[in-house]
């Protein structure tokens, strides 16, 4: 097995491995746009697991200085359980380790007893405002809605 960094080539095979585990909910969020866009961001790492020279798996996250998150880790249904994912995760705890993180988190989409195994604990609620339209629209209203107050308070 290879760990490597993503390379745009890689996109089409990780949608086809989202797919397959049912994570591919948002194209725009994990599609192949999306990953040019994490592939260019310095604060990230995207690796990807190869096995006879065919992606199999890959894991993304960030690092901000502060906190590692990692937001997506996925494997081949027919490669699960040989050790794949473990490895990406390593590797990226290894990456973050070297940038200066201190700790991991993970965003855990569904079941969470393969990030339990590795000693993930759940320690905090991640709330998610999505599209962010939606939220940028609603809080210019509620802003827009306080100005009256504030400029009485003054």
């Amino acid at each position: 097995m290879l760990i490597r960094d993503f390379v745009p080539s890689d996109a089409q095979k990780i949608v086809e491995i989202l797919k397959a585990n049912q994570q591919y909910g948002h194209p725009e969020l994990d599609g192949p746009e999306a990953m040019l866009r994490v592939h260019k961001c310095p604060a990230a790492e995207f690796l990807v697991a190869e096995e006879d020279m065919q992606v199999v798996g890959f894991i993304r996250g960030v690092y901000d200085g502060s906190r590692a998150v990692i937001h997506i880790a996925s494997v081949q249904p027919e490669y699960q359980r040989r050790g794949i994912g473990k490895a990406l995760v390593l590797e990226i705890a290894k990456r973050f380790k070297e940038r200066g993180a201190t700790s991991l988190m993970v965003t855990v989409p569904g079941e969470a007893d393969f990030w339990r195994k590795l000693s993930f604990r759940v320690t905090t609620r991640i709330m998610t405002a999505y599209p962010i339209e939606l939220l940028i629209q609603r809080l210019e209203e509620e802003v827009k809605k306080a100005a009256p107050a504030r400029q009485e308070e003054a």
